[in-house]
């Protein structure tokens, strides 16, 4: 170990060197904007307005979408709750319970960081749910149309990360020509995991579900929901082979980290939703 310090420290002119990011975007006096915020904004914001062009598309849909731009419009604040309150209460209890538990308060704290993505998704279930059952929208329908928008507030997500220089990657070889040393990271070249994951879970993922839904996927309803459930699954488990496990929770059975035992569910659930799709009629009620 001691070698390879020493060996490394000898090439760390020649790697790169973590961008010198200022993590505030905006000062407006007292009030500070940063990139994060900005990420999770901006996600929502072209995720609403990719929402309405698939809705208004009705060759997407074989006729009609099951719910207007209007429904949308209102679904928005809906689901930017069930985002904010599932990321922090997931985080809470898969990621940080003892911690939280002993400083109760801190719970409450969402600018000192701390969102769980599968505690995100959940909270969009639950937003997806109480809505369209309130409104008679037809929920697996309102789900494939959130989902399909999802990997944009990703893909921003993970770049708001590597802003921040925070969730880096594992250590990486000093010969592989993107490793990065991160300020936070120590003196070692780790892998810029959150790029990887802004690609797999956000680019990747984006184009799958346009291909998917250019192809007719709409018109099965839950399958959108389904293929973005296992598609987020599969490129989280990649990606957390490349990234630093949570200090605080390290290692858990037999080299998993706690990213890939919640992305399990996810993957499960995903093709029991593209097998029910498949096998439902076009156009079906859902």
């Amino acid at each position: 170990m001691l070698f390879t310090i020493l060996f490394t420290a000898t090439l760390i002119p020649l790697l790169l060197q973590f961008p010198a990011f200022d993590p505030i975007a905006l000062n407006l006096g007292p009030l500070a904007i940063r990139w994060y915020a900005l990420a999770y904004i901006g996600g929502i914001v072209l995720g609403w307005l990719y929402a309405r062009r698939i809705i208004r598309t009705e060759r997407l849909w074989g006729g009609p979408a099951p719910m207007t731009t209007l429904d949308f419009d209102d679904f928005i604040l809906w689901v930017t709750l069930g985002i904010i309150l599932g990321g922090r209460i997931g985080y809470v209890l898969f990621y940080n319970f003892d911690f939280f538990l002993a400083h109760p308060l801190q719970m409450l704290e969402l600018w000192n960081g701390g969102m769980s993505f599968h505690g995100g998704f959940l909270g969009c279930v639950a937003a997806v749910l109480a809505f369209g059952y309130r409104r008679k929208i037809p929920v697996l329908s309102l789900g494939d149309v959130t989902c399909a928008v999802g990997p944009i507030g990703l893909l921003l997500g993970r770049l708001a990360n590597f802003v921040n220089g925070e969730l880096w990657g594992r250590h990486a070889d000093p010969s592989l020509p993107w490793a990065m040393v991160f300020p936070t990271g120590g003196p070692l070249p780790r892998h810029p995991s959150q790029l990887y994951e802004a690609g797999l879970e956000g680019i990747l993922l984006f184009i799958i579900l346009a291909i998917a839904i250019r192809a007719g996927a709409l018109k099965r309803s839950g399958l959108i929901i389904g293929i973005f459930a296992t598609g987020y699954g599969l490129a989280r488990i990649t990606g957390e082979f490349f990234r630093e496990p949570d200090p605080q929770l390290g290692f858990l059975w037999g080299g998993l980290t706690m990213g890939m035992i919640l992305s399990v569910p996810m993957i499960v659930a995903g093709l029991a939703f593209i097998g029910a799709a498949l096998r439902r009629r076009n156009n079906e009620a859902s």
